[in-house]
């Protein structure tokens, strides 16, 4: 049976088509101060093409809230290297989603 609108209480039926779970989720996301989803799963997916496979090894991101980046990684020594290069960074991420989704990196050490 294919979806049809329920009638509305006056007859007309011309209540708004109800939203996509894409749209619902860019909605939460932006509201939290994230990107849409699109945006996050690029990051994730091509991680290791923004960092490299060694610092990927180390390094995992976490968030991205009201721009910042935020990473996890395993120890302070790694910490430092991502601060080195994150005007690198940050430049792969804007050719991957476009200028100004991430416009900074904060690191987190992860306790295994």
């Amino acid at each position: 049976m294919p979806w049809s609108k329920l009638p509305t209480p006056d007859g007309r039926g011309d209540e708004p088509d109800p939203a996509t779970l894409p749209q619902l989720i860019d909605a939460v996301l932006a509201g939290m101060g994230a990107p849409k989803a699109d945006a996050i799963i690029a990051i994730h997916e091509g991680w290791s093409t923004i960092v490299g496979d060694e610092l990927a090894g180390h390094a995992q991101p976490l968030a991205v809230e009201g721009g910042c980046l935020r990473v996890g990684v395993d120890s302070p020594a790694w910490a430092s290297h991502l601060r080195w290069s994150e005007r690198e960074v940050v430049a792969r991420i804007d050719r991957l989603v476009g200028a100004g989704v991430v416009t900074s990196v904060g690191t987190r050490i992860l306790r295994r």
